[in-house]
Order: structure tokens, then C-alpha cells, then sequence
């Protein structure tokens, strides 16, 4: 059998001079880490099997709480060793859904908070914090809080009672064991002549909603922490909206705490630059920026196959460790200004990717479906260095 040649390794610093200063450190360990892993035996990451698997938030102890947003699946008996991985790896914890408005709030009158006590309760006997999410947003509300008695459209005042009281019963229930809310999420629109997104809140109360839920946050619990939380920042003139809404709040005496960025992305997609630049735009802004709902797709948005149901190939597990390298670089760079980095699930068996926004088989998440390190975990647990005190 003729074997091929050994492939020839580009040369980085070549590459690299192609690129903009700032972000050519990450780029650089990026292109480290995925050539590295494709080399022989010698230069591959080691499998879990290999040596013992370190906590990840006892890796960035020193830098930013390590997150994950969760659902009744880790108190269940269903899958044992799901809270055991939970526990070890995560020192925050978000109720995936269990705290948004429909499954909390699902007729007027009554609340359903079975699964979210349960969840605070799981943290708190981990020693996890908990951020609650989230208070006001237009999707997972039921139709009926838009509703009047007579079941046409409310009016701004019946509205604004009823955000009222949605807020003050739960925030209050939860006063004392929550570290921070995402009290309005997805406010801003990405494009288009309205800055604010279409929605009943905006269409009934006006643009003031976003105002007025802070300030019932704020009375309510007046100790924890107020989060921002949306998607796609880094289109410039989402993130310049984004920027002007919070400065806004906050001239008006609202104590925004952290803007969260959702990090739903790609392989590709945003560019290194383009988080660098969301970051330093919120950075000057004064406010922290938290990376709330981390994930690396392996699909493009909206592919209908499924190309991956028996597995992704190591070509591409190895192109993700290296996106997930560069990205958790630049997020220790800049870790005096982030506070907590959250994944959208434990592991890929649990990921919102393989039923949204087509059903296929994903593995944007650090470990496979039977809860081992993949080779993204080995990279962001590598990807910090040396670990200093902030």
C-alpha cells in the first residue's frame, strides 16, 4: 500500500501576519490547538481514559464562574450520573426554562414552581449560584397575559399589573437565593428603522416596558444583580442598540449589573474580532459583559440534515476544540470584565441544537452524550495557561 506523504503544517506566523494585531494571539492558539490534534499519536490530546479530567471551574477560579443552564433531567433518577458531572464541572446554575413565564406562570392565577424550586435546591446542595431566567420576554409567555378580561388586546395599565405582579411573585419567592435575573431578554431589534423589537410588550405598554421591568426587579429584590440578556451582539448595529438601551436604563438609576451575550455560534461564525470588539463596546460602557448561553453548532442555521446522527467526525471535533480555544483565550484575556461564562447544557445529549431550529443530531457542547470530555473540553480546559489571580 503506497502511503501518503506526511502533510505539511502551514506556517502560522505567515498566516498570522495576515491578521489584525489584536487578535492574533487567538487566532494563533486556535490554529495551535487544531493542528496540534491532528498530528500523530504524540501530538493528539490525550483521551479522558488518560489522565484524571479537571474541573472546570476550579480551572477559571481565578477568572469567572463556569455556568450551565439545566433541567429537571439533573435531580432525576433517569440519568445517575448527569448531576455528578453538573456538580463537578459547574459552580452556576440556570433553569433552562423552568423559570420563564409559561412554565411558571401558565394561567392567570396560578404558578407552577415545583421544577424551579427544585432546581434552586439541587444548587444550593452543590454550592452552585443560581441566575434566574427570565422575567419578562416576548416568546414562552402565554397568549393570555396579553389578553384582557374581555379577550381582546390589554390595555397599558391592565398590562403593566400583571408584569407587576408576575415579577413580585417570583422574583420575591426566589429574594435571598438568586444571584441575578435576566429581566428583560431579546429586547432589541437586529435591523430595520425600530431599534426595539416588535413584541406585545412594546406594541401595549410602549418602550417603556423595558424601563418599567427593572424598576420592579429593583423593588422587589433589591440585592441581586440585573442582567440584559440577548443574542447576535456583535452585528454592530444590534450591539450600538443594545449599548444605548442600557445606558439609558442606567441614567435613569437601574442597576445593570451585566450585559449577557447569548454565544450561540458556529464553527466560523462570529469572528474572533467581532467578540473582541462586543466586548470592548460594553467594556466602555462600564457594565460587565457575561457569555450566557455558550454553544458551537457544527451546522450552518437552519440545516435540515443530519449528517452527524451517528457521530461527528474527529476532522470536525477537532475544528470545534480549536474554536472553543480561541474563544475561551480571548475570554481570559478580558476576564477582569466577565463575570460568568454559561453553556447551554451539560452535555450534547441535553443541547436545544438537536431539536432547534430543525430536528437533527448536534454536538456543540464539551462532552459527548455519555458525559465524557470531548476535545473541546481538553482545549478550554488548556486555553487559560497559567492561571494568576485577577
Amino acid at each position: 500500500m503506497n502511503q501518503k506523504p506526511p502533510a505539511k503544517l502551514p506556517d502560522l506566523s505567515e498566516m498570522s501576519a495576515r491578521i489584525k494585531p489584536g487578535t492574533r494571539r487567538f487566532f494563533i492558539l486556535g490554529l495551535t490547538v487544531l493542528f496540534g490534534m491532528m498530528m500523530p499519536a504524540r501530538g493528539e490530546l490525550p483521551p479522558a481514559g488518560d489522565k484524571p479530567v479537571p474541573a472546570l471551574k476550579d480551572i477559571y477560579k481565578n477568572d469567572f464562574l463556569i455556568g450551565v443552564a439545566v433541567g429537571p433531567y439533573v435531580y432525576q433518577n433517569e440519568d445517575k450520573t448527569i448531576g455528578e458531572l453538573v456538580a463537578k464541572h459547574f459552580n452556576c446554575l440556570t433553569c433552562e426554562n423552568a423559570m420563564k413565564w409559561a412554565s411558571l406562570h401558565p394561567a392567570a392565577g396560578v404558578y407552577t414552581f415545583e421544577t424551579a424550586d427544585k432546581l434552586v435546591e439541587f444548587a444550593k446542595a452543590k454550592a452552585m449560584q443560581v441566575v434566574g431566567h427570565t422575567l419578562v420576554w416576548e416568546q414562552q409567555t402565554p397568549e393570555w397575559v396579553f389578553k384582557g378580561a374581555d379577550g381582546k388586546d390589554a390595555n397599558r395599565d391592565v398590562l403593566l399589573v400583571k408584569m407587576r405582579e408576575h415579577i413580585e411573585k417570583v422574583a420575591g419567592r426566589y429574594r435571598g437565593k438568586i444571584k441575578g435575573w435576566d429581566v428583560v431578554n431579546e429586547a432589541v431589534a437586529g435591523g430595520g428603522k425600530e431599534w426595539l423589537s416588535d413584541s406585545p410588550w412594546k406594541r401595549i405598554i410602549g418602550e417603556d416596558y423595558v424601563l418599567k421591568a427593572y424598576e420592579f426587579a429593583q423593588q422587589v429584590d433589591p440585592k441581586a444583580e440585573l442582567y440584559y440578556n440577548d443574542y447576535e451582539l456583535e452585528n454592530p448595529l444590534k450591539r450600538e442598540r443594545c449599548v444605548r438601551l442600557v445606558k439609558g436604563l442606567m441614567d435613569k438609576g437601574i442597576k445593570i449589573h451585566a450585559v449577557g451575550n447569548q454565544a450561540h455560534w458556529s464553527l466560523t461564525k462570529p469572528s474572533i474580532a467581532e467578540i473582541e470588539q462586543t466586548l470592548k463596546d460594553f467594556v466602555a460602557l462600564g457594565v460587565k459583559i457575561n457569555f450566557t448561553e455558550l454553544d458551537v453548532t457544527l451546522y450552518n442555521w437552519g440545516d435540515k440534515n443530519d449528517i452527524y446522527q451517528t457521530g461527528a467526525p474527529p476532522e470536525v471535533l477537532q475544528q470545534q476544540a480549536a474554536r472553543y480555544a480561541a474563544i475561551f483565550a480571548l475570554f481570559h484575556h478580558y476576564r477582569q470584565h466577565i463575570d460568568r461564562v454559561t453553556f447551554w447544557g451539560p452535555t450534547d445529549k441535553y443541547s436545544w441544537l438537536n431539536s432547534f431550529p430543525v430536528r437533527h443530531t448536534n454536538h456543540p457542547l464539551l462532552f459527548d452524550r455519555a458525559g465524557l470530555p470531548k476535545p473541546a473540553f481538553w482545549s478550554v480546559s488548556e486555553a487559560a495557561g497559567e492561571q494568576k489571580p485577577r
